[in-house]
């Protein structure tokens, strides 16, 4: 779900309650886009997160603390400056606008109180914090805006503070009934109805809405008879109700793999509906958006350290399928190694009958009986012809043996660095990062590591563990190096080995204890062999699983890569619900 108007609005009912009369105790820049307050409330100290940052607008309280720069950014002084010990009286939005204003009173240099506010504005790439005096009018901002940037609205010191209207849209909150009727265009969908038309929703938000009374948000309005007007329209009002009363239900939703995937200030019937997906309650918008944006913040942050092995993986790819490629090309000419070593050999057997000068001759060929039409050099005789020909089987033959092993060299590169993209997909933590590193780095990949950057010592993760509905532990690894730690070392011989077949993927090991393993762990080990391979994506995968036992490393093969000679398949689906992933 967006972070719509709706959203605003629970937080700020949220942030009025908390932090009322709350007093300015610190005040933090802890990057070029975000701020950290401190506030002394009745009940304690509570922190207010605002972030700017075009992809994670956000504001929510925390309970966590970020370090800062030892030099305050100017923005940070200049509030300091104004808002040391200052108390926030109130904390407003326009309409349903993403728009929150934060005002504060504090004494000025000759004792009368004097108001200021800070201006959080969440929407998206045009996020902003803005700070301006009583009338309104811009000390500084976060993000400066010149006219050159923007023709609509400058935000720079001295000018005055407005909210451009740029979208001519209807305030929910102000809506009637007849109104909401009159506003109905019949070749609109519903969902679009209400996002189009009011400001505060998004279209997803509308579309649970919708769901959530039973009503499909692509029903077009010209279908609704009169009654289904009428209940379209008393659903809308109802929900604008809540948002009068601010009865709020916070609600976080993970997809099957437990992952954040939306949140919303209310239920999410949609999302409940979806196979593999959970609404988890939490008690506050604060703690709902931090738990989402946590998630988030992870996901990007390892994303972005991720992005130079990324590319460097992605760039070393692309060129050894192309050497792959022609190799290949190659190789396929070498082919007719054989015919022309035939035809230097019947040139030989016939070369004293053969006419000297011509481009080509005709001879029986004696294998099958039938004339071969062979070139020949004018300028040469028969039997310079004919070494001519043995000369050039020599060389195809030459590089055939050369191509045969450089090929099989050429696709365990790209194995390999197709295996290393699949790791950094499901990397979730620095530490994944740094083996997928030394994995490239002992690969030749990468430069290796400096001596005193090796004597440091590397951190090791741990391969992800699973417990099956029949109590048996599954383990994933999450990298070559640890998916040959987890087999070779880690997995007794009875135990059982899965992957997908034919694709990049992570080994899994079902510890089996010298157990019978039940069908349900076999097909639970098989759900994660083929969620965490490059097949994730696909209806079903097709899974070998063998003893442990079985599996051996491939002959002077790189770590992770193994051969298996009896084995079992079956079908699997991607899906990991259900099954309880061990922290």
């Amino acid at each position: 779900m967006a972070f719509d108007g709706i959203m605003v609005r629970a937080l700020r009912h949220e942030l009025g309650t908390r932090l009322q009369d709350a007093r300015v105790t610190k005040i933090q820049q802890t990057d070029s886009t975000e701020l950290l307050f401190t506030f002394r409330t009745a009940a304690g100290s509570e922190r207010l997160l605002l972030s700017a940052n075009a992809s994670l607008p956000l504001v929510y309280l925390t309970e966590d603390t970020k370090p800062a720069p030892d030099q305050a950014p100017a923005f940070c002084m200049l509030l300091r400056k104004h808002l040391s010990g200052a108390r926030l009286k109130d904390v407003t939005q326009p309409g349903t606008e993403r728009i929150l204003r934060f005002s504060f009173e504090h004494p000025d240099e000759y004792g009368d109180i004097c108001t200021h506010y800070v201006i959080a504005e969440l929407m998206g790439k045009h996020s902003n914090i803005i700070f301006t005096d009583d009338s309104l009018r811009i000390l500084d901002a976060v993000r400066r805006v010149p006219s050159s940037i923007s023709s609509v609205r400058t935000v720079l010191p001295g000018e005055r503070y407005f909210i451009p209207e740029t979208q001519e849209k209807r305030e929910p909150l102000d809506e009637t009934y007849e109104g909401f009727l009159g506003a109905l265009m019949p070749n609109d969908r519903l969902a679009e109805a209400i996002a189009d038309h009011y400001t505060g929703f998004s279209k997803s938000a509308a579309s649970e809405l919708l769901l959530s009374q039973g009503l499909s948000g692509d029903t077009y309005v010209s279908a609704l008879d009169p009654s289904e007007k009428e209940r379209f329209a008393r659903v809308f009002l109802s929900y604008v109700d809540d948002l009068r009363e601010n009865r709020y239900h916070p609600v976080l939703a993970l997809d099957p793999s437990g992952s954040a995937a939306a949140f919303s200030a209310m239920p999410l019937p949609g999302f409940a509906g979806k196979p593999g997906c959970t609404v988890v309650p939490y008690p506050s918008v604060s703690a709902l958006l931090e738990a989402y944006y946590k998630d988030k913040n992870l996901k990007t942050g390892i994303r972005k350290h991720s992005q130079e092995l990324r590319k460097t993986a992605e760039t070393l790819l692309e060129r050894a399928v192309r050497k792959l490629d022609l190799q290949t090309k190659q190789l396929k000419d070498t082919e007719k190694r054989d015919m022309i070593r035939h035809q230097g050999e019947l040139l030989q057997a016939y070369s004293y009958q053969l006419p000297v000068g011509e481009t080509s001759v005709s001879v029986t060929d004696w294998e099958t009986g039938e004339e071969v039409r062979i070139a020949t050099d004018p300028d040469l005789s028969i039997r310079d012809n004919a070494n001519r020909y043995f000369d050039r089987y020599g060389k195809l033959k030459r590089t055939h043996a050369a191509l045969t092993q450089q090929l099989v060299s050429t696709k365990e590169e790209v194995d390999e660095l197709r295996q290393i993209l699949h790791s950094l997909e499901i990397a979730e933590n620095t530490e994944d990062l740094q083996e997928i590193r030394k994995e490239m780095q002992e690969a030749g990949f990468l430069k290796a590591p400096s001596a005193r950057s090796r004597r440091s010592g590397a951190v090791r993760s741990q391969p992800y563990h699973y417990l099956s509905s029949d109590g048996f532990d599954i383990y994933i690894g999450k990298n070559n190096l640890q998916n040959d730690e987890l087999t070779f070392r880690m997995a007794a011989p009875g135990d059982i080995w899965m992957h997908a077949k034919n694709a990049p993927g992570s080994h899994v090991i079902i510890r089996t204890g010298n157990r019978e393993v039940p069908d349900r762990t076999y097909e639970e080990g098989a759900a994660l062999a083929a969620y965490y391979s490059s097949l994730r994506e696909n209806d079903k995968a097709e899974i070998d699983y063998v003893r442990k036992k079985e599996v051996k490393r491939t002959p002077g093969g790189k770590p992770g890569f193994v051969i298996y000679h009896t084995n079992y398949s079956m079908m699997a689906v991607p899906d990991i619900r259900g099954i309880r992933r061990i922290p």
